[in-house]
Formats: C-alpha cells, structure tokens, sequence
C-alpha cells in the first residue's frame, strides 16, 4: 500500500502535513482508523518541569488524530522516567527522586490541555501515568511475564543500543529495560484503555515495533505502529535547539515573546513545512505564504509565529509578542512585554557591554559578544557597539530604570540593573 492510497482521514492528513515516516501495517491502521474511532498514545518521560518543542510534533499528532475523530492517550513517564530512555544518549540520564517526577509530570500537563480536549467521551483525551502498573511488578514476575518475549540479539540490534555501544559507551543494564518497560506500556494499554495504536518520533522505531510485537504474540490483538520523521531545521540543525538552549513550552520556562521570536526566526526554507506541522493553517493558506518572495517572507514568518503562539499561549499573548517585537525592531520602541533580565547593579553598571550581554542570555560566551560587537551585531539602546570592551555607564540606564540590548536583528533583552 502506497500512502497515496488511504482512505482514512487521519492517515490523509498526516500524509498531506509531513508526519509520516514510518508505519508497521498501513493497510489495517488505514482500514480501523476509516471504519471506527482509534485509541492512540505516545509517551513523554518527566525528565524536567517542560517538554520542549522538540516535542512539539507529537503533540501535534495527537491534535492531529483528535482533530480526525480518534481518541488521543498521554502517557506520561512517571515510571519510565525512573529509568530513563537511552535513545540518542551518551551517558546515563541523571535519577530523579519520585517527588521531583511527579512536579514535573504537574507542570507538563498544563501544556497538554491547550493542544487537546480532555474528557469523558468517545474522542475525548485522556493522561495516564505508567508508574500506576510499572511500580507494581515484582522483579521476578516482570521477568517471568515478559522476558521471554525479548531477545538479547534483537534487542542489540535496536538503534538506542547499537549506536551506543558502537561509540564505545557504557548502557546500564537499568537502561537495557527500558525498551522492555516501554513494550510493557503498550500491552497495558490495549488491554485497560482500548489502544490499538503507538506513535512517537523515528528514534523510537525499535521500541515502537517492540511494543507492537508482544501486544500481538501474547493477547493476539491488533496493535499498530507509526513513527515521524527525525526533523531538523533546512540548514541541518537540530530543530529547537538555540545558541540560548532549549525552546520550551511552559511559560514559566520561556516567554510567549521568546517562543514567538523562535519561530519568526525560522529558516525560509522550513516556513511552509512547519506551519503544516505546528499550526492549524489550511493547506491552501499555507501554499499561499509559500508562494511569498523577498521581502514578504517576513511577513509569512510573523504569520507563522503568530499561529504556533496563539496555540500554546493564546492569542492574546501571540498578539502582544508581535507587537513587542515590531516596536523594537521596526520602530525603535521599548515594550513592557519584551524579555526582561534583572541583574544586580554592581554586575552592570561599570561593567563590560560583552559580559553583560552574555550575563542576559544574548550570547553563549563573552568572546561570542565581542565577535558579535567587531562584525557590528551588538547594540546598547538602538546604537551600535563595536567595541565589546565598553563599559557601561549609569547614564546608559532610561527613565524606567532599564537598558535595551540586541544581538543581530532578531534578539532583544531589556536589561533592569537590581
């Protein structure tokens, strides 16, 4: 079967919005999702008090399947997360104590709730949390249970294994589990909430197919597999990675301003593909901002700022962000809404412009803020600072008790000396 073929809406619209990368049995997840409502969950482990928008996609594509009249499941990791996933890691992911998990598993949530309809009905979603079944195995049970449905040499020829142990890394035989945790959660789930379906990114091929084998060895049931592209930005980078770090979703984490500027900062090559992925744009508005050249590109840019803003911020907030930032850098105009650092006055006044520019998360380094000032990227209240080297004074501070600092054209900071 071709994917030119389905007959399911939700299999067309992932299709014609770039989600698709990989799907275990395409003609029967085609046929179930054409003919009823399917139940579909991805995982997120609880490794900090945000996902990023590396996540994004999957989020996505539960709206996505909710959007298409299916029933999205959040996993969240709250046993998992004890382990922790090995895939594309180095070294072993830092043990967090269960109170630190469940805060964080509080806190993701929220995110949550402004992509999906959360409910009691047939297509509402749901969270459930695997630390309610894994927490309860005893180890020789587990074992018993499921260890004889893996084996080691299929288990080594996993991506998340191989690739590590081929860089000639250490893998814990803790994380050696976690593919087998993660088969587990798929079982459970088709067995106690209907799932017929696992979606995820393609890193997690391995683990996905894992899951999709045991529900079909031990109970005999329909299980399906489907996996997203890896995404990276059009230049090769890795998508929401920033000189600043990473793009998260909650508030708390990153500003709407700053959310709002990381995607009017997209690349232009990758504008139509992520409003296909990240807004709910139609596909012919979409073909619309794609036809745009030259100078309009900015303006298809601030469209799709606006869109992924005002779904996970509202519009209200996207609003302000695009306001904020047209006034600072089309108009010159300070805004209470931009990003705001307080820094202890000591640690400013008299200080370097570099050290300050990097002490406010503009630049990594204050060797990357002298660069920046050398090239003509630095500026201290709309005037061009060559030399990095200089020191700012009381009298650089406004009326309001702050000074602007931009690095390139797209990043601004007000500064408020404490």
């Amino acid at each position: 079967m071709t994917d030119t073929d389905f007959k399911s809406d939700f299999l067309k619209t992932l299709r014609d919005r770039g989600y698709i990368h990989q799907i275990t049995h395409p003609v029967e997840l085609d046929a179930a999702a054409a003919s009823g409502v399917v139940t579909a969950y991805i995982g997120f482990d609880a490794t900090a008090p945000s996902l990023h928008v590396g996540s994004l996609i999957q989020i996505m594509m539960l709206r996505r399947l909710q959007q298409a009249g299916h029933k999205p499941v959040v996993l969240m990791g709250g046993g998992t997360t004890k382990v922790g996933d090995p895939t594309g890691k180095d070294a072993s992911r830092p043990q967090l104590a269960d109170e630190t998990i469940q805060a964080n598993i509080a806190s993701i949530r929220t995110v949550f709730e402004k992509f999906l309809t959360f409910g009691d009905g047939p297509t509402d979603a749901i969270i459930v949390d695997n630390d309610e079944w894994l927490s309860t195995f005893g180890y020789i049970q587990f074992l018993r249970d499921f260890g004889t449905h893996f084996t080691i040499n299929r288990m080594l020829s996993f991506d998340s294994v191989k690739l590590r142990l081929e860089r000639e890394q250490p893998m814990t035989f803790l994380e050696f589990n976690y593919m087998l945790m993660q088969s587990v959660d798929f079982l459970e789930l088709n067995r106690n909430r209907n799932v017929t379906l696992q979606m995820g990114g393609s890193d997690q091929w391995g683990n996905i197919t894992s899951g999709v084998d045991l529900v079909r060895r031990v109970d005999q049931k329909a299980a399906f597999g489907l996996t997203t592209p890896l995404l990276t930005t059009a230049s090769g980078g890795k998508m929401g990675k920033t000189a600043q770090g990473a793009v998260w979703l909650n508030a708390e984490q990153l500003s709407p301003y700053d959310y709002w500027q990381f995607w009017r900062n997209a690349e232009d090559a990758d504008v139509g593909r992520f409003m296909r992925l990240f807004t709910d744009l139609s596909l012919d508005d979409i073909a619309a901002f794609e036809a745009m050249e030259g100078a309009q590109i900015n303006e298809a840019k601030k469209a799709l700022a606006d869109a992924a803003t005002t779904l996970l911020h509202g519009a209200d907030e996207a609003a302000k962000a695009r306001a904020a930032a047209e006034s600072a850098f089309e108009k010159g105009q300070l805004s209470a809404d931009l990003p705001t650092v307080e820094i202890a006055r000591d640690e400013v006044i008299g200080s370097m412009v570099a050290a300050v520019t990097t002490r406010a998360g503009l630049t990594a380094s204050n060797g990357e803020a002298r660069r920046l000032a050398q090239g003509g990227g630095l500026r201290l209240n709309d005037e061009a600072i060559t030399d990095g080297a200089r020191l700012i004074e009381a009298s650089d501070v406004n009326a309001d008790g702050v000074l602007k600092l931009a690095a390139g054209k797209k990043k601004i900071v007000l500064v408020r000396p404490v």
